[in-house]
């Protein structure tokens, strides 16, 4: 979504800028002029992380805002201690989908009005640029070539001086109120025309030292950096400041190089040169194209003070600077898990198997986004249709119920043999959900509250020790004991649902041995042709629409168990009916379960 992308760059850039100026308002005295220059780039860096490839950067989750809205039990019920009552489920309620809605705020159209006031902002700016780009190539056209032969001479003497061998032009133009530098591949080095009549010869040297430091630096490159961050992070008032402290820096880190090659009874004269175009910097504008001598006149106040009070860079201090260069340069890379996790929209599972195959089972699916994920347990052999998919993370909904059943069970909040819990009263939008239940009708009828009662009486330290030893999915939540199942927090992908159901079915996890067995017995869904249909389905409404289908579970055949798992995605009719009918037919034909004809 555009409106995190947006906030993400809005929030690093400010906490960028904001801890630059600070590091360099504390270590003013100690950073070179060099080094006050060079921390702008780590703000350079910073501001292209959000736009970074998630696979670059750490992964993390993003937790969309949400309200989970639903009827809540208002009072805690533990299992009676009477017998078990026999709640028999009825015949295929298991298909249906027994959805929990979740209501959240729909953001689409804020996020379009606000792209649009972005792109609306790029496109007066980038007309902006393009005005300074035609009054460049304005000045360039009426510009003519410098022929004057000491001009020339003392020009080719400042290139060897600076190790310059590429073909630079040197022009003057009547355009030109101050001397500049431009062009990305033919670089050119333009002068006020008459400039010969009111600077004297060392003058003159000065100048163009100072503008082919400007090229050596590649200052002419890092200008249009400049001018693209400025384009793309024009809503940020503090990017204008900082990219105004940054000009002003780079002048004062190209007057530091120049003065490093004179002498040292010529710096007062370098600074003298500056004087001469303090009448132009009233027509300095900050979007330019070009590296310009000039600047405002508090900018060449500032410039002359610092030439004034020069020192040559001494080894203590070099290194000092470097120091703080590496400290901010940590404090930056430190925002990465952050960016990554406001622009990761998707959190996924890293899987290695041996043995994978890949299938195109797209003639099921239709018109939904979608994997399955099937493991055959004597092979050993994963068949996975839409390998991307596969691993991508999305909330269980009810097919978590599987995990909170077997949880309720181990934390001895219900048992095998008594785990009814009553009900209060509240009703709900489904009749078979508004009477007592145990935990096969719940299982059967899909019943959110009696799952809820399960984590409210458990606790959320327990349920994140339980996630944590199962490795259930991204193991997180925070998005409440009343529904970080429930298209919240805690998201799962369909290789970990396959995984997971085959640890639980061989028991890996270690639990007692009787709560395994009660589970698949509340899960078994059906028998035919001599095999077994065991699972649990899920369904994710999200403002009233079904966005998220889950059928999960496995086939016990004759000599042989197939896990498997379907997730199924679409703006809305994506249910766990759908993926039962997808998962089924995919089952049949493979030949692993066929349902009886009057199914």
């Amino acid at each position: 979504m555009f409106f995190t992308l947006f906030i993400t760059g809005l929030l690093v850039s400010s906490f960028t800028i904001t801890i630059i100026f600070l590091i360099k308002k504390i270590f003013q005295n100690q950073l070179s002029a060099k080094w006050h220059y060079n921390l702008w780039f780590l703000l350079l860096f910073a501001l292209t992380l959000p736009f970074m490839p998630t696979n670059l950067i750490a992964k993390s989750n993003f937790m969309p805002l949400h309200t989970f809205q639903g009827n809540q039990p208002h009072e805690s019920n533990r299992p009676n201690g009477g017998a078990e009552q026999a709640l028999v489920k009825s015949d295929h309620t298991w298909m249906q989908a027994f959805a929990t809605n979740v209501n959240r705020p729909d953001l689409d159209h804020f996020n379009i009005v606000i792209a649009s006031i972005w792109l609306i902002g790029i496109l007066v700016l980038f007309m902006l640029y393009i005005h300074s780009w035609l009054k460049l190539r304005s000045i360039k056209h009426s510009a003519m070539a410098v022929e004057d032969k000491d001009v020339l001479d003392l020009f080719s003497e400042c290139k060897r001086r600076l190790h310059i061998s590429k073909k630079i032009r040197l022009l003057q133009a009547p355009q030109a109120a101050s001397p500049m530098t431009f062009g990305l591949f033919t670089t050119y080095v333009v002068l006020p025309s008459g400039f010969q009549q009111w600077l004297s010869k060392e003058e003159i040297k000065y100048i163009l030292l100072h503008e082919l430091t400007h090229y050596k630096h590649k200052d002419t490159f890092t200008n249009y950096l400049l001018i693209f961050y400025q384009i793309i992070y024009w809503f940020n008032p503090l990017i204008w400041i900082a990219f105004r402290a940054m000009r002003l820096d780079r002048e004062m880190a190209c007057d530091t190089a120049v003065l490093n090659r004179l002498d040292k009874h010529d710096h007062a004269s370098y600074g003298k040169t500056l004087l001469h175009f303090i009448h132009s910097s009233s027509t300095f504008k900050p979007i330019s194209l070009a590296n310009q001598l000039n600047g405002s006149k508090s900018q060449i106040k500032r410039r002359i003070m610092k030439i004034a009070v020069y020192q040559p860079e001494r080894r203590r201090k070099r290194l000092v600077s470097i120091s703080v260069f590496m400290l901010m340069f940590m404090v930056v890379f430190s925002q990465i898990p952050f960016v990554s996790a406001m622009t990761s929209k998707q959190d996924r599972y890293e899987f290695h198997h041996n043995q994978i195959s890949y299938e195109d089972l797209s003639e099921y699916f239709h018109n939904y986004e979608g994997s399955f994920v099937l493991y055959d347990s004597n092979a050993d052999s994963y068949t996975i249709y839409n390998q991307d998919r596969s691993t991508l993370r999305v909330s269980p909904n009810s097919t978590y119920k599987i995990f909170s059943a077997l949880l309720g069970l181990e934390a001895n909040v219900i048992s095998p043999d008594h785990s009814t819990m009553k009900w209060n009263g509240t009703l709900y939008p489904y009749q078979t959900w508004n009477q007592d239940q145990n935990l096969s009708s719940a299982m059967a009828s899909s019943v959110t509250w009696y799952f809820q009662e399960i984590d409210q009486m458990v606790q959320e330290d327990k349920i994140e020790a339980y996630l944590k030893r199962i490795n259930y999915g991204n193991r997180d939540i925070s998005g409440g004991l009343a529904g970080y199942w429930l298209e919240s927090s805690l998201r799962i992908s369909p290789v970990e649902q396959v995984q997971l159901l085959h640890d639980f079915y061989t028991n890996q996890f270690q639990f007692k041995e009787r709560n395994i067995q009660a589970v698949k017995e509340a899960i078994q869904l059906e028998k035919a042709n001599g095999s077994v249909l065991s699972g649990k389905t899920g369904t994710g409404s999200v403002n009233e629409k079904n966005t998220n289908g889950w059928f999960i579970g496995y086939v016990e055949a004759k000599g042989n168990t197939y896990f498997f798992a379907t997730n199924i995605q679409r703006d809305d009719h994506a249910s766990g009916r759908e993926a039962t009918d997808i998962t089924l037919s995919i089952l049949k034909d493979k030949h692993i379960y066929i349902p009886d004809e009057n199914f």
